[in-house]
């Protein structure tokens, strides 16, 4: 039995709980049901042929379980017509199961954020019944979703739909398993801890997810990348990033996917659209590649704590002073007339652009290119920069479209003169690039 049904026909739930099956705006809608099912059930119509469907778990789990209703002592009641039905909603819940739940909310609260477990949520005429809901930061709301080895495979036929109404409705769905098989699908953003007993879930030591998470790494498809070009070229000379494997604590996915450190993205390899979740910062270079995947990316600030740069070194110890006899004296020349020294190069101004993030060099003939390409290219980096440094979702969509807009006036201006010049215009830009971002160190 279960005291919410789905009306196929008028495609609401009906709760039998209340006096008005929770639609005030429909009088006499239970007398109306009840005697339809009633009339249905004396022509020896199939409960399958009726309208009417459980509106609680099975309806969750993506199960059409049909029902028909009856009164026993007064009450309302409706019956599944399927004994496995039945069972779906006595079925008790794991050790495990609770063990994930109270381990959810225990780390959201550590984090300074609330939560609750079997929360239903109601969303216009039905609801959204989540596992564990975190409140997070700004309005966030995670919604965990716990799927162990104890589930039945029949059980997941409705995760996409489930998993898109939550998200529909401003909850983003984690879901979270033992199987590798579940783990595998794409029909949400999935993530998998080994399997493990529930006191070890409980208590307060690691417990680390193995699958699901990303760090994405950002590479130039030249001579020099070490993956294949994922267009299937030998070198496209653009930038393309590769996700690699990370392992991660499960408390701490719970509390920085809260904060908003942590966000699920779409990424996709060929016709296959994966799910996996990522840093923020992650997503935010992954999203400004897609905007302009020609251009170098800033890369991470990872400075290994020891070891030998990769860097070729920028100066060389002085010559040690030479034994070797001087030469003899040569006869008395006429002497030289003295050169003025070069004019110094002016430090205050460069000196005040590095304090800023970085230094120019002003444009000269040796460059090859006119001043004009170096002024566009600069403004452009320096609103990449600028991007790299803001924290505020606001704030960053508008820097990001003044980095867009730069960088498109880039992309005109070097296809225009490499047209004019008849250069080739990849050659130029790249050109263009290593001059101002080498000149900017």
């Amino acid at each position: 039995m279960a005291n919410v049904v789905w009306h196929k026909k008028l495609q609401i739930l009906l709760d039998l709980i209340r006096d008005d099956l929770d639609h005030p705006e429909l009088p006499d809608l239970w007398d109306t049901i009840y005697r339809t099912d009633r009339f249905y059930g004396r022509l020896g119509v199939p409960v399958t042929e009726r309208d009417l469907q459980c509106g609680g778990v099975c309806r969750d789990m993506g199960v059409e379980a049909p029902m028909h209703l009856r009164m026993r002592g007064g009450r309302r009641e409706a019956v599944h017509e399927r004994r496995e039905d039945e069972e779906r909603h006595t079925a008790p819940m794991s050790d495990e199961h609770k063990a994930y739940q109270e381990r959810i909310l225990r780390a959201a609260e550590e984090g300074g954020f609330s939560g609750g477990s079997e929360v239903r949520t109601r969303v216009g005429r039905s609801w959204i019944q989540t596992d564990t809901l975190v409140e997070g930061a700004d309005g966030r709301r995670i919604g965990w979703e716990v799927q162990l080895s104890t589930i039945d495979q029949s059980g997941l036929r409705g995760v996409r739909a489930r998993a898109a109404k939550a998200a529909k409705n401003g909850i983003t769905p984690a879901w979270h398993t033992d199987r590798a098989a579940y783990a595998q699908r794409n029909d949400t953003h999935w993530t998998r801890s080994d399997h493990l007993p529930a006191y070890v879930i409980a208590r307060t030591g690691d417990l680390r997810i193995v699958s699901g998470f990303r760090a994405l790494e950002f590479w130039h498809c030249d001579t020099r990348s070490l993956y294949p070009c994922p267009h299937g070229v030998r070198r496209c000379g653009k930038a393309h990033a590769t996700p690699k494997p990370r392992d991660v604590l499960f408390d701490d996915m719970v509390r920085q996917t809260a904060a908003g450190t942590i966000v699920p993205i779409q990424f996709r390899a060929g016709t296959t659209v994966h799910r996996y979740w990522v840093t923020s910062a992650d997503h935010d270079r992954l999203e400004n590649l897609h905007s302009n995947d020609t251009g170098l990316l800033h890369e991470r600030e990872a400075t290994p704590a020891s070891g030998a740069s990769r860097n070729r070194p920028t100066c060389q110890p002085a010559a040690a002073p030479s034994t070797v006899d001087a030469p003899p004296p040569q006869p008395d020349l006429p002497a030289l007339p003295v050169q003025p020294p070069a004019p110094a190069i002016e430090t205050a101004p460069a000196a005040a652009e590095q304090h800023a993030g970085r230094s120019r060099q002003p444009a000269h003939s040796t460059t090859g290119l006119p001043s004009e390409l170096i002024t566009l290219q600069q403004a452009a980096d320096d609103a990449q920069l600028q991007l790299q440094h803001l924290h505020d979702h606001h704030e960053r969509d508008l820097q990001r479209q003044v980095w867009r807009d730069a960088a498109a006036a880039v992309q005109d201006a070097v296809t225009h003169y490499a047209r004019t010049k008849r250069l080739n215009r990849y050659e130029v830009e790249v050109r263009l690039r290593r001059l101002v971002r080498h000149t900017a160190r």
